[in-house]
Formats: C-alpha cells, sequence, structure tokens
C-alpha cells in the first residue's frame, strides 16, 4: 500500500526517469553525476513510497514496468516544471539568464563554439552554459531524461516529444590529398562516390550515417575499408597521409583543411547536405525561451552555412 502522507523529491524522480530512459543503472548514475549506489536507494525509496514497483530489475536486463510506464510521462512533465521553476527564479523571462545545458554533436561543436560563446557572453551575460558533446543518440537520451535542456544536431531527429527548431543547412564537400584528380572540381555527380576509397567516422556518429545514406540514394557502394576514427581531425589526417577520401561539413573546412596538404571538390547542384536544428524536450516550460535562443543561435550559424529563416 502506498503511503499516503508520501512525497517524493526530484532527485527520486530523475532517477526513475534515467533508469527508464538508458536501462541501465551505470550509465543513468553517470548522466545524473552521482554514484551507482545513490541512484539505486533514491529508485527504491520513490517505488517504497508509491508502493509501486516502476523498474524490474535483474542481473542482466532492466524492464520499466507497466505501472512504471504509465507513470513515466507524469514524471518528466514533473521535472520540466521544477526545471521551469528554477528557471522563473533565477529571472529567466527573457531566456538569456540562468543555467543552460547544451548538448552538441562533434562535427557541430568545434566549429559553432568558436562564434556562438562570445555571442553568449556579450548578449547574455548572466547565463550559465554548460557544454556537453557527444553523439547524437546520447544526446538525446540525456534530453529524455532531463539531464540536458537542449541539443544541437542534425535534423531530422525521428524521435517523439521533442521540438525540432532548423537553425542553418551545409553542404557536404569531398576532401581529398593536394594533387588528387578530383581537387578543385565543382561538378561531381554523387555516383563518383563508388569510386573512391571513403573513410568515415566511427559507428554513433550521424555523419557517418549520413554519408552511407547518401551512398545508397545513388546505388553507391563505396570502398570504406577498416579505417575509421572518432573525430573529423583524424579522418583528415587519413586524408591528407593518402588513406582515401572524405565527405566533411562545409562548416568544418575551414579548420580541418588549412594544413595546405589537402584539397576539396564540391558535388554538381543540388549539392547533397544536411540541416542543423536545436531540439528540446516539448514538454518543457522554458519552450518560449529556446524558440528565442534559437535566433541567437542561428545568427552565429557558420559563415559556411546558410541559415534558415
Amino acid at each position: 500500500m502506498p503511503d499516503q502522507t508520501y512525497h517524493p523529491t526530484l532527485s527520486q524522480l530523475r532517477a526513475f526517469v534515467a533508469v527508464a530512459t538508458y536501462k541501465h543503472f551505470g550509465t543513468a548514475a553517470a548522466r545524473l553525476s552521482v554514484s551507482q549506489p545513490t541512484l539505486s536507494q533514491g529508485l527504491a525509496s520513490l517505488e517504497n513510497g508509491l508502493g509501486v514497483q516502476l523498474i524490474e530489475r535483474s542481473t542482466r536486463r532492466v524492464l520499466v514496468t507497466p505501472a512504471g510506464a504509465r507513470l513515466l510521462a507524469q514524471a518528466k512533465a514533473i521535472l520540466d516544471a521544477a526545471d521551469g521553476f528554477v528557471a522563473a527564479a533565477a529571472g529567466v523571462s527573457d531566456g538569456f539568464s540562468g543555467p543552460l545545458r547544451i548538448g552538441l554533436i562533434p562535427t557541430v561543436a568545434p566549429y559553432f563554439l568558436p562564434g556562438l560563446l562570445p555571442e553568449f557572453r556579450t548578449r547574455m551575460p548572466n547565463l550559465a552554459v554548460h557544454v556537453i558533446e557527444d553523439q547524437t543518440a546520447r544526446l538525446l537520451g540525456s534530453l529524455r531524461s532531463g539531464t540536458l535542456d537542449v541539443a544541437v544536431l542534425a535534423l531530422p531527429s525521428e524521435v517523439a516529444g521533442v521540438v525540432e527548431i532548423p537553425l542553418y543547412t551545409e553542404d557536404f564537400i569531398l576532401v581529398v590529398p593536394s594533387g588528387h584528380p578530383l581537387a578543385g572540381r565543382v561538378d561531381l555527380p554523387l555516383s563518383i562516390l563508388d569510386e573512391l576509397p571513403l573513410l568515415l567516422l566511427d559507428e554513433g556518429h550521424c555523419l557517418r550515417d549520413q554519408t552511407l545514406d547518401l551512398c545508397r540514394s545513388v546505388d553507391a557502394r563505396p570502398d570504406a575499408g577498416d579505417t575509421r576514427a572518432t573525430s573529423l581531425a583524424t579522418v583528415v589526417r587519413c586524408v591528407a597521409g593518402g588513406l582515401g577520401v572524405t565527405l566533411v561539413p562545409a562548416s568544418a573546412i575551414p579548420v580541418e583543411t588549412a594544413g595546405g596538404d589537402l584539397a576539396v571538390a564540391h558535388f554538381a547542384a543540388p549539392e547533397p547536405g544536411r540541416t542543423i536544428g536545436l531540439v528540446f524536450r516539448a514538454s518543457s516550460a522554458r519552450a518560449d525561451d529556446y524558440r528565442a535562443l534559437a535566433d541567437v543561435l542561428r545568427s552565429q550559424a557558420p559563415p559556411q552555412s546558410r541559415a534558415i529563416g
């Protein structure tokens, strides 16, 4: 029987939402920056107070019970409301002060942040920015669990319960070694991808998936080989070393090809590319603030991109 005098704490609700989101106690604890025993104790206290089992635990897997599934949306809504209350108390009526936990994918962060962070300091000096760089799936998981406020990533996210605001589009550009026969071309057909030793980022990076989707769209089956890396910088260095070629978003070109031993080639119109956008929970009490934030982000879109709106 539930304790009628029991009132859950926010930390207990965060523990429940995090475990339900990640289906793993260790990952959930890491995302909340607490120890695993603290997380487990918080979840157990919540279940005991409610008189309801929310999470089914075993040595091999973690499952959300039917009761937990029914209560999960309400738990998320409570946490969003609490975050909105704290933001309002900090004077965030204009969205330009207080804490902001913003996640960015690795193929955006190094090229977007140099212009964005100074703009935050100038226009929003009371905004306490916390930057998290991670792969798309983990950013979306953190967004759903409430450990992130917003994320900047490639659209569409294909996740329910989030709002997506497009910020800018950018082309994919082929990076080749200096002296390569394709260097300087501006009329490449997409079918040429079938003939090239294409280097890719490691699994989990959306740019890898976008590149492979692009190849599939023209029935190209490139020789991707076994070389993979976790950063664009490493992939581009491999291109400079003669290991192959790669596709790079236009915003990354000035930084990643500055060494002088690389060249670029452009595809014929319509050039392939991607859309980068701001994503946040549809249930967030700060939706209006985040829409205003999107305008600031859009104003600082990398110069090699095309702002939307």
